[in-house]
């Protein structure tokens, strides 16, 4: 039986405080430095939406591509592959220091199914995503306090591939709507210069997006490829009526914006252009990831840590009045009935009456014994992760790497899962510990892969990045079945070779009748209502965990987040055995199942929370779409029940093994 020392539980404390009180950061990356005149490559990472939630490699449309002997695609760790990112070179290239203006990219030419392609993808709300020494490309905001404070900068990841113009003028939606392509890129990238090394690094890097309808001054110089690359107008080449160093491209009017003509059977022709600024900037290379990851919701984040916390004194409260007034009492007056010389017999009342059913194995003992192996293992891979991204080293700028460490840890502790299991199934005199161990090696993951490859199938379907490789799908089967499973076998062996955990009372050989229940004491109402308060305790912070992962936000406060995790733990064990003692003064001994259903409950209320979430905050039309949105939903659901029913689970045992320790009974 798992026992979490105190100390480990203080420590952990301590270091979360630590970490909101003074955070500290380690990128995982060492700083570049850069000389004037150095060059240096704009990097594309993919097309996303929060409409369709379907990425799309960078050159699934035809933008403007860098030579052959240019172009290079990096090699991507696992958690960029499953995140549907395919990076590759792009024919941006800027020098340090050096500011170029209307620089002409490309002159494309466009047949009305490439138009139509990109039409589609800007009705989609699709956005551009390109890396610059490791930093992402972001739209400028400034976000205005309402104490008078000066405004703060933040940055919307990514910049739109192309807006609507309503008829009336608004950019809006509509299906009348006309549609516009982005095609001037403003850059500005940010450095730092400081005497402690030499050279400059790059801290920020800003994109402004414009739609042009470039105008030549001579057609005849870009019927050929030798304006690709010239900046317009210098010494007289290449020149644009819409663009110069001299006059620059600023937000024009609907007649001097690039309209994408979808009705046009003949080709279209195309001028991509970008400039390129660069600006100083205080911000050190190492906190130059602090813009992306500003807190804007301080405030609330604080108010959803206190309203857990009150839920927990409640919770706090209440067992201490069961353990200190209610089990006090209990033992004093059995006590006194022992003691009493008197021929007498004395009836036994509530919990104690049980003693002899209460630890009778349940039905279904070995599906018990594995939702419990699965749950440690599940735990104590969220735990190896949450201290990894304490200590910075999950960083955003590390891309991946959160899944990546994530999938590795989850197959690694298997040996502690199957370790549990198998201590689990000993304790109730099972026998089939192989079967019991195959089991718990391939439910959880195998649920869970089944479900990923129907998704995976759906996105394969629509031609996205998103869907895994299958090279790397045999990856995945060889991590699990290779290591994860063998693993598991090898902590059940061990588990199951140790002595069986005995419990404090002899167990009837003839079951005890359970009395009927009152109508607040049914099972179902009992665990619906169990599994209210952890999902209290955690919904505040479930809105921001579902925001950076369907609206495309970096998500970086593991300080906020491991105390509500630390919260959700007490409370889930709290509340399980308060429940447990009330069925159990109710003469009901059937607890064994019931105490993991009441915390892993709120799971069902976390997945009706995604269903609110869903249709209050995204707009998703399409179907593949949806699928993907409550499949994943259904997967994490699932990963949540298993690690509250288990904490649930354990601490009822603990409770129930430490009162009916404590009783005499002859």
């Amino acid at each position: 039986m798992l026992r979490t020392p105190s100390v480990v539980l203080a420590a952990a404390l301590l270091l979360g405080c630590c970490v909101l009180s003074h955070a500290f950061y380690l990128p995982g990356v060492a700083p570049e430095d850069y000389q004037k005149g150095d060059e240096v490559v704009v990097k594309a990472e993919k097309l996303n939406s929060v409409r369709t939630q379907l990425p799309y490699e960078y050159y699934t449309l035809p933008f403007c591509e860098p030579a052959k002997q240019k172009r290079s695609d990096e090699v991507l760790n696992l958690g960029e592959i499953m995140h549907g990112s395919r990076i590759h070179s792009t024919p941006y290239a800027f020098k340090v220091l050096e500011d170029e203006y209307c620089k002409i990219l490309c002159t494309s030419t466009y047949t009305p199914d490439q138009i139509e392609e990109f039409a589609a993808m800007t009705e989609d709300d699709y956005r551009v995503h390109m890396l610059l020494d490791n930093l992402p490309l972001a739209m400028t905001h400034y976000f205005e306090h309402e104490d008078g404070e000066e405004a703060s900068k933040v940055y919307e990841i990514g910049y739109k591939l192309g807006h609507l113009v309503a008829a009336q003028g608004d950019e809006e939606e509509s299906e009348d709507a006309s549609v516009y392509l982005n095609n001037h890129l403003r850059f500005t990238v940010l450095y730092h210069e400081d005497p402690s090394f030499e050279g400059y690094r790059i801290v920020g890097f800003e994109v402004e997006p414009f739609s042009v309808l470039h105008r030549p001054v001579k057609e005849k110089e870009f019927e050929d490829e030798e304006c690709d690359g010239v900046e317009a107008g210098k010494d007289g080449k290449c020149a644009l009526k819409t663009c110069s160093k001299e006059n620059p491209v600023d937000a024009g009017f609907e007649d001097s914006q690039l309209l994408l003509d979808t009705h046009k059977e003949s080709p279209s022709e195309v001028i991509w252009t970008y400039d390129v600024l660069w600006k100083p900037s205080p911000i050190k290379w190492a906190s130059r990831w602090d813009t992306y990851l500003q807190m804007q919701d301080e405030q609330v984040h604080w108010f959803s840590i206190l309203n857990s916390f009150m839920i927990v004194l409640f919770l706090s409260g209440l067992v201490a009045i069961i353990m200190i007034r209610a089990l006090k009492n209990d033992f004093r007056r059995y006590e006194q009935q022992l003691d009493l010389e008197s021929s007498e017999e004395h009836e036994e009342t509530g919990w104690k009456l049980v003693h002899g059913d209460v630890f009778r194995p349940p039905r279904y003992t070995a599906l018990l014994s594995v939702y419990v192996g699965t749950g440690v293992q599940v735990s104590l891979m969220a735990c190896v992760v949450m201290a990894f991204a304490l200590l910075g080293f999950l960083s955003p700028a590390n891309r991946g790497s959160l899944m990546s460490t994530a999938l590795f840890l989850f197959v690694f502790m298997g040996i502690f899962g199957g370790y549990h299991a198998s201590r689990m199934y000993k304790m109730f005199r099972g026998t089939s510990w192989k079967k019991m161990t195959l089991i718990t090696a391939l439910m959880f993951p195998g649920t869970v892969f089944a479900v990923f490859f129907v998704l995976n199938l759906a996105i394969w379907g629509q031609r996205s990045s998103g869907a895994v490789p299958f090279g790397t799908l045999i990856a995945l089967l060889f991590m699990w079945f290779g290591i994860s499973v063998p693993l598991v076998f090898l902590g059940s062996y061990f588990g199951f070779k140790k002595k069986a955990i005995e419990h404090p009372v002899r167990t009837n050989q003839i079951p005890r009748q359970v009395p009927p229940h009152t109508w607040y004491m049914t099972p179902a109402l009992t665990i619906l209502v169990g599994g209210v308060l952890p999902f209290g305790a955690v919904f505040v912070e479930l809105f921001f965990i579902l925001s950076s992962i369907w609206l495309h936000q970096f998500y970086y406060l593991f300080g906020f987040l491991f105390l509500v995790l630390v919260i959700l733990v007490l409370t889930c064990a709290e509340i399980t055995v308060v429940m447990c003692y009330f069925q159990l003064c109710s003469e009901d001994y059937h607890w064994w199942w019931r105490s993991y259903l009441t915390s892993g409950s709120c799971a069902l209320y976390l997945f009706c929370y995604s269903v609110l979430y869903y249709t209050t905050r995204l707009e998703i039309t399409k179907f593949v779409s949806g699928l993907l949105f409550f499949g994943y939903m259904a997967i994490f659901s699932y990963a949540f029940f298993v690690v509250t029913g288990t904490v649930g689970f354990l601490s009822c045992l603990w409770f129930v093994r430490k009162i009916y320790a404590s009783v005499k009974v002859d």
